[in-house]
């Protein structure tokens, strides 16, 4: 190409590339609103700084369940206590039964019983027998539940379904639910124990706690 000609190729791209370069600046022009360059940076920054949207928090269910039992559903929750601080819990229908905020954990083994007319005084065994037809006894254990259990204890407990109240050892953990008088839905857990074991205790001289939970039905069968 002479260089006549490579020159004027050289101008026309030019002008070409400046009048690109006018029309991109004027449609820039015309879409960005006419505010100031500040208050642009302004909502640039403050996008950041607005409330982020959160998922509201689970609803607390009944006796602190992840989900809610469903409709004429008795809730439970069988907490066994663990160490010397954590004290045993009984809660039925979000009621607390049994647990340190009401004073009435003890060492040994504590029994609540729903829908009896009886108080919570006498013997063990006597308290279990005397517990009316169709009632629910939930017991859990804090500390040492074992040393002073009699045999007729055990044999009243058996008389309601345990079938691990006799492999119970010093300061098991252990939670237990019995009706008297009707027959729980096949499919609840009814006992649980963890013995204590120096080379797996959660706590010196304890094990871990333990606990059942779930819904019974409101008619029993």
């Amino acid at each position: 190409m002479r260089p006549a000609a490579a020159g004027a190729f050289k101008a026309g791209f030019l002008v070409f590339a400046s009048l690109c370069a006018w029309y991109c600046g004027y449609l820039l022009a015309e879409l960005i609103p006419d505010a100031p360059l500040t208050s642009a940076v302004y909502n640039i920054r403050s996008i950041g700084k607005k409330p982020v949207l959160k998922a509201p928090a689970p609803k607390r269910q009944k006796c602190d369940h992840w989900t809610a039992c469903p409709p004429n559903t008795y809730a439970y929750r069988l907490l066994s206590g663990g160490g010397r601080s954590n004290y045993a819990k009984v809660c039925f229908e979000d009621e607390l039964l049994i647990g340190q905020k009401i004073g009435n954990a003890a060492p040994g083994i504590n029994i609540a019983i729903v829908n009896s007319a009886g108080d919570n005084s006498g013997p063990m065994t006597k308290f279990i027998q005397s517990a009316p037809p169709k009632s629910l006894l939930l017991m859990v254990t804090h500390d040492d539940g074992s040393t002073r259990l009699k045999d007729d204890a055990k044999k009243a407990i058996e008389a309601l379904g345990s079938k691990e109240i006799r492999n119970m050892r010093f300061r098991s953990s252990w939670v237990f639910l019995a009706a008297k008088g009707f027959e729980l839905p096949a499919g609840i857990q009814r006992e649980k124990i963890n013995h204590s074991d120096n080379k797996k205790n959660r706590y010196s001289g304890w094990p871990a706690e333990i606990q059942i939970e779930g819904c019974i039905p409101r008619e029993p069968s």
